[in-house]
């Protein structure tokens, strides 16, 4: 009920009972695709690696999700509301990414028999290039041109729109409906119990749907009553290209000169101001989280205010450290993109920031695509 699909299949006239069904039946059918469908990921304490760092630590484990990661949640949010709406008409789907939105993506699209258009880097994985052939999507490569700022392949995804595909995407200010679909990680949390005295949660930052969803379903919950506080929400870049921590920096210089409401209304009213394209091309062992931009900025921005939290940017070597860790004590297979939130943690202790027995979050998404990866 907390999804714009059933309330508007109930205003057709759609009983809950053959709206769930509706829901299965889709389950099953990227189940056929995949070998898997959606099922709650674990979330609890991983106590060998919190006593190695000194805190609680709770690890959601996203790497067996649809798909390696969390982006399958995503798009499945977009996907119940097309399944809902549509009937004769089948426009394609397209999306802008450099590897798991775009194999999300593919599955989901291959399920429901419907044309994908994929738009992705120079750099992108070759296995992942592989696996969205063998899954019938059309690839469309861009490479990035002297005169353009910004990703060059978001570029080429709204030109794609404007000649009438739908954004089938994990960009929040493209589809809105995607970050319904990443909420259900919030909620998931909640429901295992281990959010509702969270002091910290610390989530990796790309173009900034996964952790906006995050901060908007657990937000929600305290708002609803559900949590009896908010965790401090911090987010974390990598030196490769930190566009979220450049707007905020710039928030907080703002806000010493406006005041924090001015500034806020400032950032909302002049998003250029405080958002705009990395100026160098991005490089990081952590390729999922170099967007030029991160689109869903100002909701995590909000969050953060609203919980005193903070954005952290970290370098190569933390990052291969994080990663070496959560691998080593949790023995899961997560990639250095799914393990970046870890790395940020790392950062903020060294910071003081996060503080000896606090209990912390991160979220694992993104599975490493072999073992020595």
């Amino acid at each position: 009920e907390l999804f714009h699909a059933w309330h508007t299949a109930r205003r057709r006239g759609q009983t809950d009972e053959s709206y769930v069904e509706l829901v299965r039946r889709l389950d099953a059918a990227i189940a056929a695709v995949d070998g898997r469908g959606f099922r709650t990921t674990p979330f609890g304490p991983q106590t060998a690696l919190g006593e190695q760092l000194g805190i609680e630590l709770w690890v959601k484990d996203e790497t067996g999700n649809v798909g390696g990661s969390h982006k399958a949640r995503h798009l499945m949010g977009i996907l119940l509301y097309l399944q809902v709406v549509e009937r004769n008409e089948r426009p394609p789907l397209a999306i802008a990414s450099c590897g798991n939105a775009a194999l999300a993506a593919a599955l989901l699209a291959r399920a429901v028999e419907r044309k994908l258009r994929v738009f992705v880097p120079t750099d992108a994985e070759p296995a992942v290039l592989a696996q969205l052939r063998t899954l019938g999507a059309g690839i469309t490569v861009c490479p990035r041109l002297p005169d353009e700022k910004g990703d060059p392949c978001v570029y080429r995804f709204h030109e794609a729109l404007a000649e009438g595909a739908l954004p089938f995407c994990c960009q929040g200010n493209e589809n809105g409906l995607t970050i319904e679909g990443g909420e259900t990680l919030a909620y998931e949390m909640i429901a295992a119990s281990g959010a509702t005295d969270l002091d910290h949660i610390v989530i990796q930052v790309g173009g900034g749907a996964f952790a906006s969803a995050i901060i908007q379903g657990l937000r929600y919950a305290h708002r609803s009553g559900v949590l009896r506080q908010l965790p401090r929400f911090h987010t974390v870049q990598t030196l490769g290209a930190w566009p979220l921590k450049r707007a905020w920096d710039h928030f907080h210089e703002q806000s010493r000169t406006l005041g924090e409401m001015a500034a806020l209304e400032r950032a909302t009213k002049h998003r250029s101001a405080f958002m705009w394209p990395w100026e160098e091309t991005p490089s990081s062992i952590a390729h999922g989280i170099l967007d030029d931009e991160t689109y869903d900025w100002l909701a995590i921005v909000k969050g953060m205010i609203a919980s005193r939290g903070s954005a952290v940017v970290v370098d190569e070597d933390t990052l291969r450290e994080a990663n070496a860790l959560a691998r080593s004590a949790t023995g899961i297979n997560v990639d250095h993109t799914g393990s970046a939130g870890l790395a940020g943690l790392l950062q903020l202790q060294r910071d003081g920031v996060v503080a000896p027995g606090e209990k912390v979050a991160v979220i694992f998404s993104g599975a490493a695509r072999s073992p020595s990866a």
